[in-house]
């Protein structure tokens, strides 16, 4: 099996579709013009995923404030979203990538096999990913200050 290049800071962001919470589809292509970040994440209802959606949650108004499309990704089902963000008042979308299919596309694998590494990608509104966060092991969430911190950075390509 050969391994698959992730696209690295500079590279265009390789498009995608999937399906979020509510069964709706959302396609990464139609977010030009505006910055995407994207959230990969293991699991809903993990402890650690959970902390971090609920982290993104907690500071919210400034994620909305950068007028960033900020979205999770996981393996997750449509349904299990569903209830994830129902459960934990979660204002953002969370796509299910059943497949895997995307977190192969961006090399955000975790070292535990079938599992989605956490990661943060940043994408302008060129559609060039500016920022890339990938975290094998997952263990610790990334900082929202960070995230943050490159979207504005992307804003200003």
């Amino acid at each position: 099996m050969s391994k698959i290049e992730s696209p690295q800071v500079g590279a265009a962001a390789p498009d995608f579709t999937l399906n979020d919470g509510n069964d709706e589809r959302w396609r990464l292509a139609d977010q030009r013009g505006k910055v995407v970040v994207l959230l990969f994440y293991p699991g809903d209802e993990t402890p650690i995923c959970t902390r971090q959606m609920c982290s993104v949650r907690d500071r919210w108004e400034d994620y909305a404030a950068t007028g960033a499309e900020v979205v999770g990704i996981s393996t997750d089902s449509v349904e299990s979203h569903k209830k994830f963000a129902e459960h934990h008042e979660l204002p953002l979308r969370l796509l299910s990538d059943a497949k895997g299919e995307v977190a192969k596309l961006y090399g955000a694998q975790s070292l535990i096999p079938g599992k989605v590494a956490r990661s943060v990608f940043v994408i302008d509104a060129q559609g060039k990913i500016t920022y890339r966060d990938v975290r094998p092991l997952g263990l610790f969430k990334p900082k929202d200050d960070a995230t943050l911190a490159a979207i504005r950075e992307a804003q200003t390509k």
